[in-house]
């Protein structure tokens, strides 16, 4: 078998032809402008052609990753395991990030595995998720951000009702709201959390940037109420008193109902995907009325997205709980979330805190609620760094408990390090 020559120009390197994806390599003498290859009409064919020739490729890996997939969710419906594992979700998410050498971004890959993993999960067993609804809600963008569009996602009225549905068993995981980085702890979500101690388990995290955009079906400028929640009102408090003065603000139940009040009054009924009239159909344009939500609930009710991102501050986050009857693996960068009452002396709580300073376990965030039970006592919630079987994490609850008349660990799981 004989041997290719070389060109003198390769230095001993063999060509580069890209042949393993199917990619011809830039014909010899091509400009370049800049470090870049130009490329003409005549090049597209070859280049159109390399590209079919990856999808095929593709799609032959991901069936064969499927069906390793499905093998293992026979295993883990075989011994009563749960299909979707955090930790392992982690674990794949971390890897391929790690190996990615662009140019695609890296918010780009976690959305295709993420969506990759949702049919995982439909292969292994199907899952049923619950979120605060209505839909368009950021609950459901949330949920649908994390868990891809490959489950059933079911639309529920109240936080304490995800919580319920959970217990019951009637989904599999559910996923409420639980701090926004400017109005604090989500208080429904801290109440169902007292109310179902011990019953349900904080099982992932999950982080969502907060975007608001108006959206109506009509002109811009004839704008006469805008609907939203109040705490929406004042997240976007400075262009509203910019853009829209005089405009009459309607507070409603939530933003997506906002949204589905606008799409009524233009006479699209506003059923998710059923729409309303766009400003720019044939028909007659919308009332002057307004809603501000996110861009999703737009898009489900066919309201039109006016200005998108109008909120004051850039940086609003709101994190997740995804919460479930069992409780999640270790997957070495864990959080633990706790809830518990005080014993009723003098510096109870500061000798709590003290125990987790004592053990060095980093305590992230902490938030309060009246227990419930008795007048003027209350229950605390704390999130530490670190897994409930840490030796660390260990020493601090077990000294914790001596200062508590209630203690419980709410979940250990593993910490959410990117924002959706």
């Amino acid at each position: 078998m004989g041997t290719s020559k070389r060109s003198s120009s390769s230095k001993g390197r063999p060509k580069r032809t890209d042949a393993a994806a199917g990619v011809a390599a830039p014909k010899a003498g091509t400009k370049r402008t800049g470090g870049a290859p130009s490329v003409s009409a005549a090049d597209l064919p070859a280049l159109r052609q390399g590209i079919d020739a990856l999808d095929a490729k593709i799609v032959e890996l991901l069936n064969e990753r499927s069906k390793l997939v499905v093998k293992v969710g026979e295993y883990k419906r075989a011994n009563s395991i749960p299909i979707y594992a955090p930790h392992r979700e982690a674990e794949v998410l971390s890897r391929v990030l790690g190996r990615n050498q662009g140019p695609l971004p890296a918010r780009t890959i976690e959305a295709i595995y993420r969506e990759l993993m949702s049919g995982s999960f439909a292969l292994e067993q199907p899952l049923k998720i619950g979120y605060l609804g209505p839909q368009g809600s950021f609950s459901h963008v949330a949920a649908t951000r994390h868990f891809g569009s490959s489950v059933a996602f079911h639309d529920l009225h109240e936080i304490a009702g995800v919580f319920n549905e959970v217990v019951r068993g009637h989904v599999d995981y559910g996923l409420v709201p639980i701090e926004n980085s400017i109005h604090g702890g989500v208080t429904e979500t801290l109440d169902a959390f007292i109310a179902s101690a011990g019953r349900v388990h904080v099982y992932a995290e999950v982080q969502l940037a907060i975007h608001h955009a108006l959206m109506a079906n009509c002109r811009p400028d004839r704008i006469e109420k805008i609907y939203s929640k109040p705490e929406v009102f004042s997240q976007c408090r400075t262009w509203l008193a910019t853009q829209y003065p005089r405009a009459e603000l309607v507070p409603v139940a939530s933003s997506s109902r906002g949204v589905q009040m606008v799409a009524e009054a233009t006479g699209g009924g506003g059923s998710a995907k059923g729409g309303g009239k766009g400003a720019d159909s044939d028909e007659r344009e919308g009332p002057p009325i307004a809603a501000i939500g996110n861009e999703l609930a737009g898009e489900l009710y066919g309201v039109n997205i006016l200005f998108p991102k109008i909120e004051d501050n850039p940086d609003n986050l709101t994190r997740f709980a995804v919460i479930s009857r069992t409780q999640a693996q270790r997957s070495g960068d864990d959080k633990t979330s706790i809830l518990f009452t005080t014993l009723n002396k003098p510096g109870a709580l500061v000798s709590v805190l003290s125990c987790f300073e004592r053990a060095k376990v980093n305590l992230t965030h902490i938030d309060k609620r009246p227990s419930g039970r008795t007048n003027w006592t209350y229950s605390f919630f704390i999130d530490a760094q670190g897994h409930v079987s840490d030796g660390a994490m260990t020493r601090a609850l077990a000294s914790a408990r001596k200062h508590c008349k209630e203690l419980t660990v709410l979940g250990s799981y593993p910490r959410s390090r990117r924002v959706l």
